[in-house]
């Protein structure tokens, strides 16, 4: 999609057993909504497995959608360390496709996010969700919350490339 003015971005919220994604392409100033989704996988196999349907379906969607920007939630801190290695290992092959499709990276906190879409850095999932659901012109909420997740973060990316 590339052009001076046009770009298309690629969020993503990452996780291990779903990891949801998000593209829009911007032009003139205007966020335009072009796939949504998850990556899911099965809590039945083994995190090797996990984590290589996470590149293979991510490598699917980059090769797809092509886009020219990623931008991706920070780690934050977690109080589950079982739940935070996965976590930490899902994102390190979700980075690792980015650079093999020699994507750009941009990395944003919960909190970065939070203030971009709603004006708030404290705001909850469901007035991220609306905010969303409004400034891409959507009929309903997008589901599950990890594609509305990713699609946050998204626009964010987005808010900072028109700054």
């Amino acid at each position: 999609m590339s052009s001076k003015s046009s770009k298309r971005i690629l969020g993503l919220d990452p996780g291990f057993g779903i990891v949801g994604y998000g593209v829009l392409d911007i032009h003139a100033k205007t966020e335009t909504l072009v796939k949504y989704g998850t990556i899911r996988t099965s809590s039945k196999d083994a995190l090797p497995i996990r984590l290589e349907k996470i590149y293979d379906t991510l490598s699917k969607i980059l090769t797809e959608f092509m886009p020219d920007e990623s931008a991706i939630e920070e780690l934050y801190f977690f109080r589950n360390i079982t739940t935070a290695i996965p976590v930490g290992e899902a994102r390190g092959v979700i980075l690792l496709a980015l650079e093999k499709f020699g994507v750009k990276i941009y990395e944003y906190t919960p909190m970065e996010v939070k203030l971009s879409v709603t004006g708030y850095g404290k705001a909850t999932k469901r007035q991220v969700q609306e905010m969303v659901k409004l400034m891409l012109k959507m009929e309903k909420i997008p589901r599950p919350d990890d594609a509305a997740d990713a699609l946050a973060i998204a626009l964010c990316h987005a808010h900072q490339l028109l700054i």
